[in-house]
C-alpha cells in the first residue's frame, strides 16, 4: 500500500495496522523511528504526525534488523507452540536454525523471558516452558480466570484499598484518552493484565494472586496471536472502568458478576480470533 500524505496529517497506530495487514508493535518501532529520522514528528499527548517541516537531511532508516527480529520472534514461537523445537535449546541451535545473529537470537530470548514461556538453564543453555499453545488450552485458563477472580471479590478478606483504585482509574481513563492510540499492542495487553493481577491482590489472599500471575504467564504466547482491535481495547477499558465503579460503591456481588462476565466475553472474541487464524493459516493445533 502507498499513497501521500499531507504535512500535519495525524498517524494512527491502529489504522496503519490495519492499512498494512500487521500487529500495532512494528507500526509503532516504525513511527518511533521515523520521528528520530525527522520524517514524522511526536508531540506530546497527542501522537504522530506527518512533519511540517520536513528535514532534507532525513537520515536512512535500518528497518530490515527489526522486522527480522519481530518476524523470527514470531517463527520462533509458532515452532515451540507447534512442537517443533525441543524443550532445551542453545543460542547456537536457534543461530544455526533461522539464520540470526548472536544478538538477535539474545535479545528474542529475553523477550521470551519476559512473555512467560522460556527461562535460562543454570551453566548453559535455554528452556522453554510449558504454557497455554492451543485454543482449547487457552479456553481452561480463561474458565479458572471466571472460577478464580470473582470468588476473589467475594471473599470476606477482600478489602479495596482506595488509593490504588484510584491509580486504576486514572490508568483506564489514560488508556481511552491517549494510549490506546500511542502503546505498542505488548504494552496494551500488559495494561490489562495488570488490571486484573491488581484487582486480585485485594483479597488479601496471596495464592489467588500468585495463581493468577502464573495463568497470565502461561496464556501470553496464545494471546499475541488474537491481538483485539482498538474497538475492543476501548470496550474493555470502559468494562474495567465499570468494575471500578462498582467496587468504589461498595457493590462486591455486582462487581463480582461483571468480572465474570467481562472475562467470557473476552474469551469468546479471542477464541474466534484464533480459530480464524488458524483456519487461514491451515495450522493444526
Amino acid at each position: 500500500m502507498a499513497r501521500e500524505l499531507p504535512e500535519g496529517e495525524h498517524l494512527r497506530t491502529q489504522a496503519l495496522a490495519d492499512d498494512f495487514g500487521v500487529s500495532r508493535s512494528p507500526v509503532s518501532e516504525a513511527l518511533k523511528m521515523l520521528s528520530d529520522a525527522g520524517v514524522v514528528e511526536k508531540r506530546p499527548n497527542r501522537g504522530y504526525y506527518v512533519s511540517t517541516t520536513p528535514d532534507s537531511t532525513a537520515k536512512t532508516i535500518p528497518l530490515t534488523l527489526k522486522q527480522d527480529r519481530q518476524s523470527s520472534y514470531q517463527k520462533i514461537a509458532d515452532d515451540w507452540r507447534n512442537n517443533i523445537l525441543q524443550e532445551d535449546v542453545t543460542e547456537q541451535l536457534l543461530r544455526d536454525r533461522y539464520a540470526l545473529t548472536k544478538t538477535q537470537v539474545h535479545d528474542i530470548l529475553l523477550r521470551a523471558v519476559r512473555d512467560g514461556w522460556a527461562e535460562r538453564k543454570p551453566g548453559y543453555g535455554w528452556r522453554f516452558l510449558e504454557v497455554a499453545k492451543s485454543p482449547e488450552s487457552f479456553k481452561q485458563i480463561y474458565q479458572l480466570r471466571m472460577a478464580i477472580e470473582p470468588a476473589a471479590i467475594l471473599l470476606p478478606e477482600f478489602e479495596v484499598v482506595q488509593f490504588k483504585l484510584d491509580e486504576m482509574r486514572a490508568a483506564q481513563e489514560r488508556m481511552l484518552e491517549r494510549d490506546i492510540d500511542q502503546l505498542p499492542v505488548e504494552e496494551l495487553l500488559s495494561a490489562g493484565v495488570t488490571f486484573h493481577e491488581e484487582l486480585i491482590r485485594f483479597s488479601n489472599n496471596c495464592y489467588f494472586y500468585m495463581t493468577l500471575v502464573r495463568l497470565n504467564q502461561m496464556r501470553r504466547l496464545l494471546e499475541y496471536r488474537a491481538v483485539p482491535t482498538q474497538e475492543r481495547f476501548i470496550e474493555q477499558c470502559r468494562q474495567h472502568l465499570t468494575i471500578i465503579d462498582l467496587l468504589d460503591r461498595g457493590e462486591t456481588l455486582e462487581a463480582a458478576y461483571t468480572v465474570k462476565k467481562h472475562l467470557n466475553n473476552a474469551l469468546q472474541i479471542k477464541s474466534e480470533l484464533m480459530w480464524a487464524l488458524d483456519n487461514e493459516t491451515g495450522q493444526d493445533l
